[in-house]
This record gives C-alpha cells, structure tokens and sequence, in this order.
C-alpha cells in the first residue's frame, strides 16, 4: 500500500514575511492520517485552524492567502510546494503571525526544514486526486492571454512558459518542463527564488507591500540587469519559480493531483480558479489509492531522506 506521510519530529524556524516585514516563528509538526496539512494561527486569543482547501484561498494579488474566520495566512504556496516535493500529507504549521516567512525567497529553506524533522510512514493510504477529464481556464485575450490546464496523466506533470519582455529574463528559458516522477524537486526547482524588479518594490512599499523583501530573498532586477551580486541558481531561474509556485498553489486542493499541468503565463489567481473548475465538475476527477505501491506512478512510492 501507498502510504500517508508526515513528519517524525517537530521543526522550527523564524523569519520575516515578505510583504508584512513582521517577524514570525513556524513551527511544524507531525499530524495523524486523514489530517491534511492544517496552518494555525497560535499567535491569536483563540487559536485558528486554517485547513489546505481551495475555498479557503480569498486573496490572490502577488501571493496565495487562505482565511477562516478572520483569521488569514498569507503566501503559503513555497512551503506548500515544499510538503508537495516531499510528498507529505499531513502536518500541522503552527505560525505566529499573518505571513509564513520568505526566509531565502524558495522552497528550499522549507525542503530542509521538513527533511531534517525526517518523513514517517502512516498506516493509512495516500489518496490522490486523479484528473480523468480535461479542465482549462483563460483570461484575457491577444498580448494579454493567460490560461491554465489540467489533463489526465499517470503521474504528477508541469510545463509552464512566461512572457516577460525584460532583458534579463529575455536572455533565460522562459518555458520548463518537470515531471515530479523523477525525484530531482529539491535539487531542479525547490531552489528557484521569487523575483521583481525595483520600479515594482519601489511601488509595492509604498503601498505598505514587499516591507521584508530585499536581496538576500529575492532576485531583484533594473532595467538592466540583475543586482544579486551572486546571479541567478539556475540559468532559466524565473520560470522556474513559477513551476515552484503553481505546485505550491495546486497543493492547497489538499491531496497530491494525478494530473498533467500546462500553463500561460498563469499565476496564484488563475491557478486557484483552475481548482476550483476541476472540482466544479464532479465527473472531471476522482479519489484512488494504491494498494500496491508497484501501481503508483514512477517516483511516488520513494521516501526523502532526512538531513
């Protein structure tokens, strides 16, 4: 049987949000089966449990943020994407303030965190939500076109392409590909930081946004070039944070997508919208298990390894 994970022990870490600027401690802890990743605000007079569903999402500008009951969590999708990568299931984040930490600006500070609290085996099966109907979203038309799609596929699948008309980002792949089957998400994308450009950070501050955003989070960009003195981790960096983000962003549906992801210049909105389509048509998807770990697609049986 394909088997429900979770953490062997408990991980802290402390750090900034990225639009807030406030300092913020996580902590993550192991969760029975059938649990789900739950976020909770500890932080409030009465605690409040956030579950990983995509009717909690409410606000989609710049990040994902869930709420429920006045309380929010705002840009969850890089360590969503992390917990996706690592193939947990269940997990509580304990957070103590309204924006989970930039910490590097990717996935990877999470993907070390969740490693070195080791992944454990649950006697429950995974159950995944298995994409048997084609389902798109579009916006916008001519140079302004976006759209998202997900197609039935024996495994978890991402291509994704960017059109920014900026030198740099020019001069870098503005299309990937990547299969989650390989096992190479904390090496090829967990390491992809969020990016911008200083007319944008210069606007967003003064809108009381990006207040904790700076290069040691972030790659940040003229009109020229980029002013991270160590460059970029991978030559087509930026679309592959996108590829980060949509992982992050498909995972709050709260189980793992058997499914083929194709994107345009998507973003957190549409991606959501996207979920929310698939599980407006009941005969687009439904819920499997693997009673023999040798049906699963290739990859998903393998177990990370701690640090």
């Amino acid at each position: 049987m394909l088997q429900q994970r979770t953490l062997k022990s408990i991980s802290r870490a402390v750090g900034v949000g990225l639009h807030s600027g406030q300092r913020v401690e996580l902590t993550l802890r192991p969760a029975p089966p059938d649990t789900g990743i739950v976020f909770r605000r500890v932080d409030l007079p009465e605690p409040v449990e956030i579950p990983m569903e995509a009717e909690f999402v409410t606000d989609t500008r710049l990040a994902s943020t869930i709420s429920r009951g006045g309380a929010k969590v705002q840009t969850v999708e890089h360590i969503m994407s992390a917990c996706c990568g690592l193939g947990l299931d269940n997990l509580y984040i304990d957070i103590t303030a309204d924006e989970v930490p930039i910490l590097d600006g990717s996935a990877s500070s999470f993907v070390f965190l969740l490693q070195s609290a080791g992944i454990a085996l649950q006697k429950a099966p995974r159950r995944f939500i298995k994409v048997i109907k084609p389902v798109e979203v579009r916006e916008g038309e001519g140079a302004n076109e976006k759209w998202a799609r997900l197609e039935p596929y024996h495994g978890f699948k991402l291509a994704f392409e960017i059109d920014f008309d900026h030198r740099v980002v020019n001069s870098t792949g503005q299309r990937v590909e990547f299969d989650m089957g390989s096992g190479s998400y904390s090496k090829d994308i967990a390491r992809a930081r969020t990016f911008g450009f200083t007319k944008e950070v210069e606007y967003m501050r003064s809108k009381g946004l990006a207040l904790g955003g700076g290069l040691d989070n972030a790659i940040v960009m003229d009109d020229t070039k980029v002013l991270n003195t160590e460059g970029l981790r991978y030559d087509d960096e930026f679309v592959k944070h996108k590829i980060l983000d949509a992982i992050g962003d498909l995972y709050i549906i709260g189980k793992p997508l058997l499914a083929a992801y194709t994107a345009f210049r998507s973003g957190h909105a549409l991606n959501n919208k996207l979920l929310r389509e698939l599980l407006a048509q009941r005969d687009a998807y439904e819920i499997v298990t693997f009673d023999n770990e040798a049906d699963a697609p290739r990859g998903f049986a393998e177990v990370a390894r701690a640090w």
